[in-house]
């Protein structure tokens, strides 16, 4: 099963160059044809190019006719651009079938495309620091992106923390899942690129944040309203979260997570199994999902998607 799959870096220079061949040879390695982007090891200060080239590469993604359009890595480059990136034309290449797969900076395109277009794309791996893991890749994440180009996903599950086993929450049918880096989505707010999803499931991950800017980034949040107008908040992978040793004293992620489910009367679900980790799911960004658990055992399944499935009200 040979696809198209186009590679381009809308977001921090790769400096990883030895990860960024190793995710490129694993992808041939898996029969596809890798398409690399003619500025995708561009260097402008921190970027992967100045704004214009990035921009340039992003349209030439959107244009590319590939199954799937990946990024090369995160970083921080897209909030910098996201009042001219060409959203009706990534959503028409959606419509068409390409399918527009990233994490972490992503979170920013992700996010403008759904406000903007309503189109959907998919949370998932990057080339580098997944396909190119120094380890090799791993196997689930490898499985849920087979599953994608194959047009065989259709949902999800994973198992809480053993300290969530007596958590008790209603199914959620239809609702958008939403989401992804919490600092990113975050720095969004009050802008037109920050999705306006009503009695949605939102899924938040970060990475190397200390526990009290996580509570304060969903605080802000929270006191949008944001938090109290979706069905479910789902917490991915918080990673490298530094505790300050003798000052936090026992306030971490936990914590956080326990006020909370304190202030709000939504269901806060742990342990979704994506984030900046090597074990990570693909999600449907912007698509409809249902959400249920038995015990600790949470399922959540958005049925077979079809390359059509978006709503362009652009």
């Amino acid at each position: 099963m040979t696809k198209h799959i186009y590679i381009y870096s809308p977001s921090s220079a790769i400096r990883d160059k030895a990860a960024f061949r190793r995710g490129v040879k694993r992808l041939q390695a898996l029969g596809h044809e890798v398409e690399i982007d003619e500025a995708a090891l561009s260097v402008h200060q921190r970027f992967a190019g100045d704004d214009a080239t990035r921009l340039a590469s992003i349209a030439r993604a959107a244009a590319s006719g590939a199954d799937i359009a990946l990024i090369a890595r995160g970083g921080y480059g897209l909030t910098r651009i996201l009042d001219a990136i060409p959203y009706k034309a990534i959503a028409k290449a959606i419509g068409r079938g390409t399918e527009f797969v990233g994490l972490s900076d992503f979170t920013a395109l992700q996010s403008a495309l759904l406000a903007k277009t309503g189109a959907v794309s998919w949370a998932g791996p990057a080339v580098g620091e997944d396909f190119g893991a120094e380890g090799g890749a791993d196997d689930i994440m490898e499985a849920c992106f087979d599953d994608l180009l194959s047009g065989q996903g259709e949902g999800t599950g994973w198992r809480m923390p053993a300290r969530d086993a007596e958590l008790k929450f209603k199914p959620v049918h239809g609702a958008t899942l939403w989401g992804g880096n919490l600092c990113v989505l975050t720095s969004l707010l009050g802008t037109p690129y920050f999705p306006q999803v009503e009695k949605g499931v939102l899924f938040i991950e970060d990475v190397n944040e200390h526990p009290y800017r996580v509570e304060r980034m969903l605080d802000q949040l929270r006191m949008a309203g944001v938090l109290a107008r979706q069905r479910a908040i789902v917490f991915g992978q918080f990673t490298g979260m530094r505790k300050v040793p003798g000052y936090d004293r026992g306030f971490g992620f936990e914590s956080v997570v326990d006020r909370l489910r304190h202030l709000l009367k939504v269901p806060v679900l742990t342990g979704l199994p994506f984030g900046h980790v090597p074990t990570k799911i693909l999600l449907p960004v912007g698509a409809q999902v249902e959400l249920a658990a038995d015990g600790r055992d949470v399922f959540m399944v958005w049925g077979h998607r079809h390359a059509h499935d978006h709503h362009d009200h652009a």
